[in-house]
């Protein structure tokens, strides 16, 4: 729960950096509404640490920073780069949900109620992004998406 915890830090400063510099007032106000299903996301993840007798990762303020700055960075190229850049980032989120759940045990009712409703939201802001203009990214840029998340999570997992 520790790594989904630090994963909504990391997209409300997606969304943050991204709606500061967004050219539209649609996407900021999309971006924005994104980050407050975050927040929610956020909270439910930092309750159900505290349930465990965990706590979030002592990284957060790092992988807020850095997100801020790639989420600016992705608004930088344009809304319609950047609405794909929530969508991709989504559709990987949403991969990282399934397999989270399936490694969940049986008897986590809890925490698997919990990521199965975040993997819905993310799955509607993606799709929300898509319809609004998103544009598929290169591959590069998925990839190196891919790459970074896999950095956080892993550290996360144990920082």
């Amino acid at each position: 729960m520790r790594v989904n915890h630090t994963g909504e830090i990391a997209a409300q400063a997606l969304y943050h950096g991204q709606a500061l510099f967004a050219r539209s007032e649609a996407t900021r106000q999309l971006l924005m509404d994104a980050a407050r299903a975050e927040s929610d996301h956020l909270a439910w993840c930092e309750a159900r640490l505290h349930e465990l007798a965990s706590r979030p990762s002592v990284l957060n303020p790092l992988w807020y920073a850095g997100s801020f700055a790639i989420g600016a960075a992705a608004a930088l190229a344009g809304d319609r780069a950047s609405l794909g850049f929530v969508a991709e980032t989504e559709r990987q989120v949403e991969g990282h949900l399934d397999a989270h759940l399936t490694r969940l045990p049986a008897a986590d009712a809890r925490s698997r109620a919990i990521l199965q409703t975040m993997r819905a939201e993310e799955i509607a802001h993606g799709a929300t992004a898509t319809s609004a203009g998103g544009v598929p990214l290169p591959r590069v840029v998925r990839a190196l998406m891919r790459r970074t998340a896999a950095v956080m999570t892993g550290t996360a997992y144990w920082i």
